[in-house]
């Protein structure tokens, strides 16, 4: 693609873009929301028209006039969410569109099952042709989807977050997929935000930055500290400033809480102010169950104290009295109404306080609150009243934070703050964390993100299986040391 402009409304989203693409090559293209990420792949897909600017494939210059003439010339497009008909069988998916018929004009289903096998294989995918696709797991629809996309003689397959869905095993199975796509001489477009993957998977990196192109690096060789660099122009370091700091109040202590449903048990910790303990381990050992717990929404036994005094919630309006705030890992399921305005959204958990005599809804004082949060974030919105699931995941993200500092917390519980979201917002989101600190905000973080736990946190509470296994300080901590606590390869409660 050489000399890419695109232009709405007058406003540039693409500026001059050049980026190349060998045969048989894995190109990771990564960059900030609204970097252009977006705009450049759709031009290369068909959705747009640039207004400056060549496409060339095998040397070739192309015009791509719209999807189907983007399939013709082999770019196929494997989107974030699948696009697959969950009541037709693997075979009719494949084949969707252009069926294989009789002579009589019926569809030859016994010659399109073997077809759909056959381009399994290529893949060493084995799912009966037969299956209707809504009865297979996520990850085998993503592997139809990319079994049809080889069928149409793909010679560029762009891949949209594709891991977004994925647990590990089957992201690693995702990742043996690509490099056999890779041997058949087939080049892939590899988009996500996740860095790691894209030093695990790609060859070359390409790095948007405001629609323009910053360069490009041999992932063999980069840092990821470089790539962060170059999407958002700035160091990681200067950012957050880790600094030696000590802690006296003790705001919140946990003794003992076991969950009723033996989610988790013996938990047993203190949070001071100022403080960012972590709760950190594999998939399914308890943490999200522990942050519930603490929020009123999950039954335990045991005991709380918040400011030395017994606390008992049992739902989340009493945590919420207590100053007690929550982010949910699932923003737009528990943090969100999407179809509601960014303001409303923000306002959510004080309308009583912003409310005429405690009782009717003052919408002006809704939005001066709106505004003063949306200056504070730097929330990107073009307005208040924009519903808040137009915004970018790391702006929606911004827009749940706003909403529990609304009510003043002592004590803000997040889990998995920044899944999902740009590493340029993922950066904010750490220093507005890292600020809330100074402010006296104590804040207990849920997360699976290894870097995000060694970079933010002051203590790190390991858990396996339901149960703390290692307490460490996070200056004596590694992703090797975490792992070996939390697969149990360490065995004890303290370091």
């Amino acid at each position: 693609m050489k000399n890419i402009s695109m232009s709405f409304f007058g406003v540039k989203a693409l500026d001059d873009v050049s980026i190349s693409l060998e045969k048989s090559q894995i190109m990771g293209l990564v960059g900030e929301n609204g970097a252009g990420k977006s705009t450049l792949i759709k031009i290369l897909s068909g959705v747009y028209r640039q207004t400056e600017g060549d496409i060339f494939i095998e040397g070739t210059r192309m015009r791509i006039e719209s999807p189907a003439s983007a399939i013709r010339n082999g770019v196929i497009t494997v989107h974030q969410e699948i696009t697959i008909e969950p009541h037709l069988s693997v075979a009719e998916n494949i084949f969707l569109g252009r069926q294989i018929v009789h002579k009589t004009g019926l569809i030859d289903y016994k010659k399109m099952n073997a077809e759909a096998v056959y381009w399994l294989k290529q893949l060493d995918i084995d799912i009966s042709p037969e299956k209707i696709v809504r009865d297979i797991s996520v990850a085998e629809q993503q592997m139809v989807v990319i079994a049809k996309a080889i069928s149409l003689n793909a010679r560029v397959i762009i891949f949209d977050e594709p891991t977004a869905s994925l647990s590990k095993k089957e992201t690693d199975s995702l990742f043996t997929i690509l490099r056999k796509i890779k041997e058949k001489g087939i080049s892939v477009i590899y988009i996500s935000h996740r860095l790691e993957e894209i030093k695990t998977i790609c060859d070359i990196v390409w790095v948007l930055r405001d629609g323009k192109c910053i360069g490009s690096r041999d992932v063999h060789t980069v840092d990821l500290g470089e790539i962060i660099q170059m999407m958002i122009g700035r160091n990681i370091e200067k950012i957050i400033h880790r600094e030696e700091k000590t802690f006296d109040d003790v705001i919140l202590e946990v003794t003992n809480i076991s969950s009723l449903n033996g989610a988790f048990r013996n938990i047993s910790f203190k949070l001071h102010r100022g403080e960012i303990v972590t709760l950190t381990g594999l998939m399914g050992s308890g943490c999200t169950e522990i942050g519930r717990a603490l929020f009123g929404d999950n039954k335990y036994e045991g005991e709380i104290k918040l400011d030395a005094k017994v606390f008992h919630p049992k739902r989340p309006m009493d945590s919420m009295r207590a100053k007690i705030g929550y982010i949910s890992e699932e923003r737009k399921e528990l943090g969100l109404i999407l179809p509601h305005s960014v303001y409303s959204n923000i306002s959510m958990a004080v309308l009583k306080e912003l409310a005429d005599f405690g009782f009717f809804t003052n919408i002006k004082n809704e939005q001066a609150l709106g505004s003063e949060y949306i200056a504070k974030f730097s929330i990107k919105t073009p307005s208040l009243n924009q519903p808040v699931k137009y915004l970018s995941g790391g702006n929606q993200q911004k827009v749940v934070i706003a909403k529990w500092l609304a009510i003043k917390p002592d004590i803000l519980i997040v889990d998995e703050p920044t899944r999902g979201v740009d590493v340029g917002a993922k950066m904010g989101i750490y220093q507005l964390l890292h600020e809330l600190t100074k402010e006296g905000v104590s804040i207990l973080m849920i997360s699976t993100d290894l870097p995000e736990v060694l970079l933010l946190s002051d203590r790190i509470l390991i858990l396996q299986e339901g149960a703390i296994n290692g307490s460490i300080a996070a200056r004596d901590a590694s992703e090797e040391i975490i792992m070996n606590y939390a697969t149990g390869q360490i065995k004890g409660d303290t370091v």
